[in-house]
Parts: structure tokens; sequence; C-alpha cells
């Protein structure tokens, strides 16, 4: 389905029931709301369960290709007028927890709970910054396809890699459908992302905090440094897993978000 969200079009899929309480997935850099069909698959009709694609990815507008952090905010408080949501629970992955993060320190009046997986709240040092602005180079200058063949290894875990999961393949091709200026566009704006660090000590909803054990990425040491900051948190590394927990090890993944959700539900 698309919703016309601030001048743009955005891509979301519903599922489970209408009348139950709402779980926003926000997908991970550079991929799509297919990464959470299978989360989507595991609440069933116990929750209201909304995916979508932020702006300039997956089957969403991709505009003039200049995007923020701020702008990505903007359209998830915006999706949620759109779909008459007054509060709900939010999932966010890697980027995805980046704009979960933000949205929770401009508006936390919007939000039941969190879960952030495989993210950080801290900003981008100028190694960081760097380094995306030569992605977004390159991206522009090789293309998608030969983004993604370099991306996969940094996301999955070297089992899941020579073993061949199919999952890899899966986001080789998510990543390789998006455009190259949607990809550049969304890199410089986590270089430009502001550190939400200090707010985590404000977060007053219960809040889950996942990930893979071998996340080189947004690595476990991050993730107890959140947990450390927000008050009441629940923290669980994922087994078997990097930096996609939630398509390497889907079990333990779901097990433990349906269980927050059960706890904080009732």
């Amino acid at each position: 389905m698309q919703a016309k969200i601030n001048d743009t079009n955005i891509y979301y899929v519903e599922g489970g029931n209408p009348a139950a309480a709402s779980v926003i997935f926000i997908h991970g850099f550079p991929f799509s709301s297919e990464t959470w069909k299978g989360q989507l698959e595991a609440l069933g009709h116990d929750y209201h369960a909304v995916a979508y694609d932020f702006r300039g990815l997956g089957k969403s507008a991709i505009g003039d290709g200049q995007y923020t952090l701020e702008g990505h905010v903007d359209d998830l408080i915006a999706l949620l007028d759109f779909l008459e949501i007054d509060k709900a629970f939010v999932v966010g992955l890697s980027m995805g927890g980046y704009i979960a993060l933000r949205a929770l320190e401009r508006n936390p009046e919007r939000f039941l709970g969190v879960a952030l997986c495989d993210t950080q709240s801290k900003a981008d040092d100028n190694a960081g910054k760097l380094k995306r602005t030569a992605g977004a180079k390159a991206v522009k200058k090789d293309g998608a396809a030969a983004f993604a063949e370099g991306f996969v290894g940094a996301v999955f875990t070297p089992a899941s890699i020579q073993n061949k999961l199919p999952e890899v393949d899966f986001i080789k091709g998510i990543i390789s459908a998006n455009d190259p200026v949607a990809i550049a566009g969304n890199l410089i704006a986590m270089a430009g992302r502001t550190d939400t660090t200090e707010s985590l000590t404000d977060i007053a909803v219960p809040t889950l905090i996942l990930v893979g054990e071998e996340d080189k990425l947004t690595t476990p040491d991050a993730a107890r440094d959140m947990h450390a900051c927000i008050k009441g948190s629940e923290l669980h590394l994922i087994p078997e897993a990097a930096h996609m927990s939630n398509l390497e090890n889907p079990a333990v993944f779901n097990a433990h978000l349906l269980d927050f959700l059960s706890k904080i539900k009732a």
C-alpha cells in the first residue's frame, strides 16, 4: 500500500489485527520492509503489525535523494498520523534504530515501547563520516549490485556467507534493486545524524535491546552501553548472528521480541 507522506509516496504493508496494539517495524540500511516478513508472520493476529520502506528505499519514492534522519523521523510520525495510530510499539534495526531513537527523543508521547536491534545511539565519528561519503561516491560510480556484494560481508557472519545462507542472496537482491542515488542519500543522512546518547536516560517506555553476538557494525559493547543508560531495559545477545540478527537467527530473535511484547502489552 502507498501513503502520501510529506509529499512523498511511502510504501507500507499491514498484517494482523487492526484493532490490536500496533507494532511499527523500521528496516535497516539499505534494505526494505521485506526483511521483516518473518517477524510480521510471527506476530500473527495478536498485534496490528506495520512495516514500511523509508524514503528512497524499497518501493517508496526516491525523490531528490537528499535525505536526513530528521526527515525520516518526520515521515515516521506522519505515517502514524496517516494510519490513525496514536501510540505504537516501534522496532528498529540498524538505521531503523537510529530513526527510532531520534523519534523517541522528539516525540516520546507516540510510543508504548521500543525494540532497538543491532543499532547504537552514538553518531559517526570523523572516520565513520568519511567512510560513508566514500561509500556514497562508490555506489553512484559502480552501482547498487557492486555495493551489495561488498556490503553483505559486513552484515552477515562468516558462517552465513560460507554456507550460502539463502538470506545472503535475499539481502543482495534487495540492495541491488535500490537506486544508487537513494543509497548514497541515506549514507549521507546517517553521516549527519545527531547523537542520541544523552537522551537514553530519558527513555521512559519499556525497551528491548537485541544484538547479534558477532555484530561488528553495531557491536554487543554498543548494545551494553545503551542497556546501562536505559532504565529497566532488557538486553539479549542473539547467537550465530551478526548485524542481520532477525534473518540469521529468527527463532531466537522472534522469541525475545514476542516475550517482550507480551509482557508490556499485559
